[in-house]
């Protein structure tokens, strides 16, 4: 860490101009398998910032660079969309890929948010922050953005998702899945149509990724899965059961479906189509069970000696269970 410091202040002193930056306070955050995540203060002249610096893991896949994550956040942040703010873009000379954005104060953890007494009003303001926040994403235009993942012309959104999970899920599955079977040939059987134009998608919009205090929402993370599609992934993601953490209700434990869709539309959100958001409800609990899936191979596989994945592929037993119910 000793080392990291200095190379910090002086990447700092290169992009500001200014000399004699100090950096102070890095810590490593935990959390994420992709990239490195790490909290420092900067005294650059009479100003001291607080900052959270992020850099890529070797080796680690991505769809998208980490050039365009940082551009994608500063349209979101300008957009009002509760993105972090960006402050520098990496130059690679950190050991990989990083970018720097301004550190908000806050929790992250779902569990405590639904528990806590001190958050009730955060509870109670939160599913309508989070839908602004969404339609206001969903409102950046895509030319504004650098270029994104997106469907093959012809494919729809649902399609292209479903192709893609479903082909990992049968490179991958050790075992047989009855209940995802099933829920892919319902997922096939009932496409939706495509939705009236392609926007900008989170891609990863659910609590946990969500930073609050007692007041409610203060900025949402973890952009790297963005892409063009329907907005109704973000809308229905943020319901798929794993990411209530045993609250409740189904949008993120605290809200019902309807204020949540009725808080989208007040804020400019598109009109929202419950069978729509229905199917892609459906998708997530799938995807999710898949994704539990490919943790556990990880450590099946011997790639990563790893209880913590292994406990995760025990997950899949709840997608399933969900699943029996919203296909029922």
């Amino acid at each position: 860490m000793s080392d990291f410091e200095p190379q910090i202040a002086a990447f700092l002193e290169r992009e500001t101009g200014r000399q004699g930056v100090r950096v102070e306070g890095l810590r490593r955050l935990t959390g994420g398998a992709s990239r490195e995540t790490w909290s420092l203060d900067a005294e650059i002249g009479s100003e001291r910032v607080p900052m959270i610096l992020q850099r890529d893991v070797r080796g680690a896949a991505r769809e998208l660079t980490r050039g365009d994550e940082y551009e994608l956040m500063r349209a979101a942040h300008d957009a009002g969309a509760m993105a972090p703010e960006p402050l520098f873009m990496g130059d690679g000379s950190l050991g990989g890929e990083f970018y720097i954005v301004r550190r908000v104060d806050g929790e992250t953890l779902p569990r405590r948010l639904l528990r806590d007494d001190a958050l009730a009003a955060a509870r109670a303001a939160m599913p309508a922050q989070l839908a602004t926040a969404a339609a206001r994403i969903h409102a950046i235009p895509l030319e504004r953005l650098p270029p994104l993942p997106h469907p093959s012309k012809g494919t729809s959104p649902a399609q292209h998702e479903l192709e893609r999970y479903e082909a990992i899920y049968r490179a991958i599955a050790p075992d047989p899945h009855p209940v995802l079977e099933l829920a892919l040939r319902f997922l096939r059987t009932r496409m939706p149509s495509p939705p009236e134009a392609l926007t900008l998608v989170h891609g990863d919009f659910r609590m946990g990724n969500v930073l609050f205090g007692p007041e409610g929402v203060r900025l949402i993370l973890d952009w790297e899965l963005a892409h063009a599609g329907d907005p109704a992934e973000d809308l229905a993601w943020m319901s798929v059961r794993s990411w209530r953490f045993g609250g409740p209700k189904p949008v993120g434990g605290m809200g019902t479906r309807e204020e949540f869709f009725g808080a989208y539309e007040a804020a400019g959100g598109r009109r929202v189509d419950a069978e729509r958001v229905h199917w892609w409800e459906v998708f997530g609990n799938a995807r999710w069970g898949i994704m539990c899936i490919m943790q556990a191979k990880t450590h099946l596989d011997g790639i990563v000696n790893s209880m913590e994945l292994a406990a995760i592929g025990r997950r899949t037993a709840e997608t399933e269970w969900e699943l029996l119910k919203l296909i029922g």
